[in-house]
């Protein structure tokens, strides 16, 4: 089969040939129709992440068609429309595992583009129980990014906890902002999006925004917010965001940098307000976030390439040049 391959660490991709995966016990074979390119993927190349060995194939917004099934599956079989998101399995036996929380599992993590093959390839084996049906009439290029950066910006928004006429600002419209936009607005929400760059403004209103201000001041302007999803990756526009944050407000920070955030005690303080790391929080959001795109409440701008354009893709997410996903067709 053909898949994008990560030869070395810093290296290029590159479309080889490789062996064709089997379905081991518990396991689908899926045949891979969209795989989404996310930045995590450039860290991952980079080495910034720990876990890999090269040569790989990354890809964790993997779907495609059920084409076999292995030992033991019952709740999947061959044809069925699936995907997988980033963490496929866990030892099971540890605190955290014992406790229901397998994501933070520290002995043996099973996770898509590390422990487990990536998407990006014509065939992938995917942990069948960690599997998600697709919802009828959601092509493969839509339903691919939710399984990352959907998946991702919705549990935070629902593990901020907003209440009835509480105001959702969406800090960054990226790849993820632009979903965060159109998740709290498809929940009811008056959303504000924060916006350094002007040119977008038609657009993010198209989204759903209520309003667009440029940073945490104007935010406060507006009369705050009282959830702040922060989806960028520049710890300074996090930091000036917080001016904008309500008495008891939420910071759900997403995006990664390398700085650190360093927050007043003051606005800790007197503010009440609450700094509140998200990833992707339960299998519950993963289904109602890929709901919402199949009720037409939301919807991926991506561009898309085929498998032989993978390096090309990768270079212009590297870049962040994409507006706002790219994702690869098999």
């Amino acid at each position: 089969m053909q898949a994008a391959v990560v030869t070395a660490v810093g290296g290029p991709w590159e479309v080889k040939n490789v062996p064709e995966p089997k379905a081991g016990p518990g396991q689908v074979l899926v045949k891979m129709h969209a795989s989404g390119i996310c930045y995590t993927d450039v860290h991952q190349t980079l080495g910034n992440l720990p876990g890999l060995t090269f040569p790989c194939i990354l890809g964790h917004e993997p779907v495609g068609e059920v084409v076999a099934v292995g030992a033991g599956v019952h709740s999947r079989t061959v044809g069925d429309r699936v995907g997988v998101a980033w963490v496929q399995g866990s030892c099971g036996r540890c605190e955290q595992c014992l406790r229901g929380h397998g994501l933070f599992c520290v002995v043996s993590p099973e996770i898509t583009g590390i422990q487990m093959q990536g998407g990006h390839a014509e065939f992938m084996p995917m942990n069948a129980d960690a599997t998600m049906l697709i919802p009828d009439g959601v092509s493969y290029e839509q339903a691919a990014p939710i399984f990352c950066a959907g998946y991702t910006v919705y549990s935070g928004l629902r593990w901020a906890k907003p209440q009835p006429h509480e105001r959702i600002a969406v800090l960054g419209i990226g790849g993820l902002g632009h979903l965060g936009v159109q998740y709290s607005k498809a929940a009811g929400f008056d959303t504000i999006a924060i916006s350094h760059s002007p040119d977008k403004d038609k657009l993010i209103r198209d989204l759903g925004a209520d309003e667009v201000v440029r940073d945490g001041k104007g935010l406060a302007a507006a009369g705050g917010a009282d959830v702040i999803l922060s989806t960028s990756n520049s710890t300074k526009a996090m930091i000036d965001s917080i001016q904008g944050l309500r008495f008891d407000g939420r910071l759900i920070t997403m995006g990664a940098d390398a700085e650190p955030l360093s927050i007043s005690l003051l606005d800790l303080i007197f503010k009440r307000i609450h700094v509140i790391g998200s990833q992707q929080n339960g299998r519950d959001y993963l289904y109602e976030a890929l709901d919402y795109v199949a009720r037409g409440k939301v919807k991926v701008m991506a561009e898309t390439y085929p498998m032989a354009d993978a390096p090309k893709a990768y270079q212009r997410v590297a870049e962040g040049k994409p507006r706002f996903r790219a994702v690869l067709t098999m």
